[in-house]
């Protein structure tokens, strides 16, 4: 049973990650840059225009449906969470300074990866025995390469099913808890056991707080995180630009480290550091479709509920997502550590330690691990939202609708065993199954490009009537 799980968390990780899923995300990037007339980079401020510019407009959804901003912070539930903060973390410390260099290039290319996932998912939808619109990669795999190819979205489903109790449960509770019992910690001093009693309680709480949002459906996941998401990332933003003010006269510095450590790390950081340049480029674009999830195909999933005038339309809200997410906050994290100073032990994985320690330089220690330790529960509680959204969909697909309410119920149990439990195992079992995710999404993007091509010249033809049907 050992070498089982060895081989899944060791050899078949790393073909995984770094044989299929990063080079598919920079040659897919690459294609269908091409194929959509680099929509990404062309498009970029109409994308902004009709996404961040309407998030607020009061909008209503029909029956089965969310509205456009409750499908996109739903989609933003799954990707904003440890992946900002202590994914950015490990890509520095692992990766050098030079991996925030390629976690923006794999960024870049992720936009146009997620935007052709939503499109996709919203021109193959359909409505399920409820009347809901459900989609995702198990519905563009189905309906665009035909019944021949269902297999291929059995294996994609399924894998996002494991990968839902462990990427999107076990570790992010887990998180949770850690960073709750640090910050009381730092006012208190607890027992093993009084941890763990704490630990305990914060499993059930959230297990039952989990449970009455997911019976509420879609439509309950979309009201709570159109409220949450935007919340904490602009308080989360506020307290890293806070923290790049005081040390505004670092910022060229950091960005000099960065660009200078992209070709040459050790030419910058020394080689004592221990860090090569393939090290500081496969952390990079790693963490960077870690934190933004473009290619694993689970965003669609979200966006494919959603009222939207065109496929096209919220499709630009996929851009819009790797944006915010990678460009934006990650970046901010990057940049907190670098500018403030605080020493990074290279070649260690850290937890949320660097990003705290930054926060320290401005706001004291006891401020900081109470921000990050509330950032944290938030963020992480999003992302279990989402994934339970995405898991509950991959399993209707497989059962049918008779057995969501049965995963949910397994999902909500096992947040408390996630809360209590040494996961280290867990963690990388499910990075695994969350990077086979994408072999069979990867598949359906490359054969549905011309599709994404087709949409996306028809919608700029006339982008007023398109908005309009």
């Amino acid at each position: 049973m050992q070498a089982i799980l060895n081989f899944f968390t060791g050899p078949l990780n790393t073909v995984a990650w770094l044989y299929i899923f990063l080079p598919c995300v920079m040659i897919g990037g690459v294609l269908l840059t091409v194929r959509t007339g680099f929509i990404q980079f062309r498009r970029f401020g109409y994308a902004m225009k009709n996404t961040a510019g309407k998030m607020f407009t009061k909008m209503e959804a029909g029956k089965g449906a969310v509205t456009p901003l409750q499908a996109v912070t739903t989609a933003l539930a799954a990707t904003v969470g440890t992946g900002n903060i202590v994914g950015t973390s490990q890509a520095i410390a692992l990766g050098g300074y030079g991996a925030v260099f390629w976690l923006w290039l794999a960024a870049l290319m992720g936009m146009v990866v997620k935007y052709s996932e939503v499109t996709l998912s919203i021109h193959y939808r359909q409505r399920d025995e409820h009347g809901d619109w459900v989609g995702g990669p198990m519905y563009y795999i189905t309906k665009g390469l035909g019944p021949k190819w269902k297999w291929l979205a059995v294996l994609f489903a399924v894998f996002a099913v494991l990968a839902s109790f462990g990427i999107g449960n076990m570790s992010q509770v887990n998180s949770i808890t850690g960073s709750i019992t640090d910050a009381i910690n730092v006012f208190f001093s607890l027992s093993d056991q009084a941890i763990m009693v704490v630990r305990w309680i914060l499993g059930i709480s959230m297990a039952l707080l989990i449970a009455m949002i997911l019976i509420g459906g879609i439509k309950r996941i979309g009201s709570v995180t159109e409220k949450l998401i935007p919340f904490m990332s602009l308080l989360y933003i506020l307290v890293c630009l806070v923290v790049l003010i005081c040390h505004a006269q670092n910022i060229p510095g950091a960005f000099g480290k960065i660009f200078s450590a992209a070709f040459a790390p050790q030419a910058v950081m020394g080689a004592a550091s221990g860090i090569a340049l393939k090290q500081a480029i496969v952390w990079g674009l790693r963490r960077s479709a870690f934190s933004n999830e473009a290619g694993l195909g689970s965003a669609g999933i979200a966006h494919a509920a959603a009222e939207t005038p065109s496929a096209v339309h919220q499709g630009l809200y996929g851009i819009f997502e790797v944006f915010m997410d990678t460009i934006v906050i990650c970046s901010l994290t990057a940049l907190t550590i670098i500018c403030s100073g605080v020493e990074i032990s290279f070649g260690v994985k850290p937890g949320s330690e660097l990003i705290r320690a930054a926060f320290a330089t401005v706001f004291g220690e006891q401020f900081s691990a109470l921000f990050v330790a509330v950032a944290l529960m938030l963020f992480a509680f999003s992302t279990v939202l989402g994934w339970a959204l995405y898991g509950s969909r991959c399993i209707q697909y497989l059962f049918g609708g008779k057995s969501i309410r049965p995963y949910q119920i397994i999902f909500a149990i096992v947040i408390v065993i996630g809360c209590v439990s040494p996961i280290d195992v867990v963690w990388d079992l499910a990075d695994t199954f969350n990077g086979l995710m994408a072999v069979p999404n990867f598949v359906a993007i490359f054969a549905l490009s011309g599709v994404v091509a087709k949409l996306t010249k028809d919608h700029f033809a006339s982008p007023e009537a398109a908005l309009k049907k």
